[in-house]
């Protein structure tokens, strides 16, 4: 890609995110990263992203219990604001992937800006059984449903899946142009119970973290699925994992040794739940001696991306094709890994 083409890729992804989410970019400079790509060699670094939440359990097991350096690699794990920051630096090359739990909205427009910038190699998808979205209000809060909500400030994390995520759930129960405010995640708990805000969409750990310390009480779990997806046990596909494609291209084998690890992390995860908790702590809000209570969302392969998984997939992106947010349909199919 030229660096005249990238430049602009990266101009028109900051005022679409900035268009709905009004975010700045928290100190992430791209200025001197355009045309910074990252060389690679088997000693070096791979870098990836997270943004701070349970749905990015994969990489702290791999990172925490050594699967990748059994793997040969050298994996970084870095902490971004928010899931548009780890897409800009996708797309600058600042880092070569993300974990779960990274807005599959954003990496829907930072497929539209760059397309083929990515390929997904894992994604997490939640309900009311597999926790991850849930809505909270202070804990001496009498309100018992989201429609009493109505004339109350209500808050969401930052970004356009939050914000559109939030909007919808409100729409769908009664309100009339909803507004949201955008809040980093670990201000949820404690606006709540300053009594800043009056309810948050957000995610875990936020609800645990609020119902253990006494900040907050969990109103309703697996609000997308409800109210989005039109199923309670709908599997929605929110976040995921991804390697950008010049990495895969020009790094095919240490690629492919970074998703078997990745793999098998989600593996552990699957067979010891409990002790995969444990890397929950130092990655996000949740303190050591809590993890034991977070929920899980699930996570699913690339290989497993099929059938119902990427009919439902597809139904939440045709939601942000409805809604304009995405000038154009991404075809799930055409954005996820192939051996």
């Amino acid at each position: 890609m030229s660096e005249n083409k990238k430049t602009v890729n990266i101009d028109l992804l900051r005022r679409r995110l900035m268009k709905y989410s009004a975010l700045t970019l928290g100190g992430v400079a791209l200025e001197g990263m355009l045309g910074s790509q990252l060389a690679f060699a088997a000693e070096e670094e791979i870098r990836i992203g997270y943004w701070p939440i349970v749905g990015g359990l994969p990489l702290y097991v791999g990172v925490e219990r050594g699967l990748f350096k059994q793997a040969g690699l050298n994996v970084k794990a870095v902490k971004f604001a928010s899931a548009q920051q780890v897409v800009e630096s996708m797309i600058t090359g600042r880092i070569h992937g993300c974990a779960n739990g990274t807005a599959t909205g954003a990496l829907g427009l930072g497929e539209i800006t760059s397309p083929g910038l990515f390929k997904i190699i894992c994604a997490n998808p939640s309900n009311k059984t597999m926790v991850l979205d849930e809505f909270l209000v202070p804990l001496n809060s009498t309100v018992q449903s989201i429609a009493e909500l109505k004339g109350k400030k209500i808050a969401c994390g930052p970004g356009i899946q939050n914000v559109t995520m939030a909007k919808i759930i409100l729409e769908k129960n009664g309100f009339s142009a909803p507004q949201v405010m955008e809040l980093p995640v670990g201000q949820h708990a404690p606006a709540l119970a300053a009594g800043q805000i009056d309810g948050v969409y957000t995610l875990e750990p936020t609800g645990t973290v609020g119902r253990l310390k006494g900040l907050a009480r969990v109103l309703e779990t697996g609000v997308i699925s409800r109210y989005v997806l039109g199923d309670a046990a709908a599997p929605w596909f929110g976040g995921a994992a991804a390697l950008t494609s010049s990495f895969i291209s020009s790094e095919n084998a240490q690629a492919k040794a970074f998703i078997a690890a990745y793999g098998k992390a989600v593996e552990f995860i699957q067979q010891n739940p409990d002790a995969a908790r444990e890397n929950v702590a130092g990655y996000t809000s949740i303190e050591p001696a809590l993890v034991k209570e977070v929920p899980l969302p699930g996570f699913v392969m690339y290989d497993q991306l099929n059938g119902d998984n990427l009919q439902w997939f597809q139904k939440f992106y045709d939601v942000f094709s409805e809604r304009k947010i995405f000038r154009q349909p991404v075809d799930v199919a055409n954005i996820i890994y192939h051996a």
